[in-house]
């Protein structure tokens, strides 16, 4: 029994491989570093919540117990903030607005697989913003 080689299809499996290869190696970056970044905005957003929540905390204590108001102490509330923020190792600002405090955050993602193909370093942002709770601000459900 002779067997008939075709000589034109030779190495043809071989090229199959090597590009189905590359591309479950992009769609393993993909994944692998597209979660990459969205852990790293998670981590921006919590970390902007918690810092705007911290420096909201922070009151102006005689006047509340005056009877006044209940109102940040901006000193303090930005000091607060700040302190969040040097704690989570996070870089961003904080800014007290009509008795809010602002927070902003910037996270740095280091892509693991994407920069093989030159992808650099992702940098995302988050802004959250806190303020003491009164009854003149609280908000009235449906029911």
């Amino acid at each position: 029994m002779n067997v008939v080689r075709c000589r034109e299809d030779e190495g043809s499996i071989t090229l199959f491989v090597i590009v189905l290869t590359l591309g479950l190696l992009a769609a393993v970056g993909l994944v692998v570093d597209g979660g990459g970044k969205i852990r790293a905005l998670e981590r921006a957003d919590e970390t902007a919540v918690e810092a705007a929540r911290a420096g909201s905390q922070m009151l102006d204590v005689p006047a509340a117990v005056r009877g006044d108001r209940v109102a940040v102490d901006p000193a303090l509330a930005a000091r607060a903030a700040r302190a969040y923020l040097r704690a989570a190792r996070v870089t961003g600002t904080v800014t007290v607005e009509r008795g809010a405090v602002v927070v902003s955050t910037s996270v740095t993602y280091h892509p693991v697989f994407l920069s093989v193909v030159g992808v650099g370093p992702l940098t995302v942002t988050a802004t959250a913003s806190a303020r003491p709770f009164t009854h003149e601000n609280e908000e009235v459900g449906d029911g």
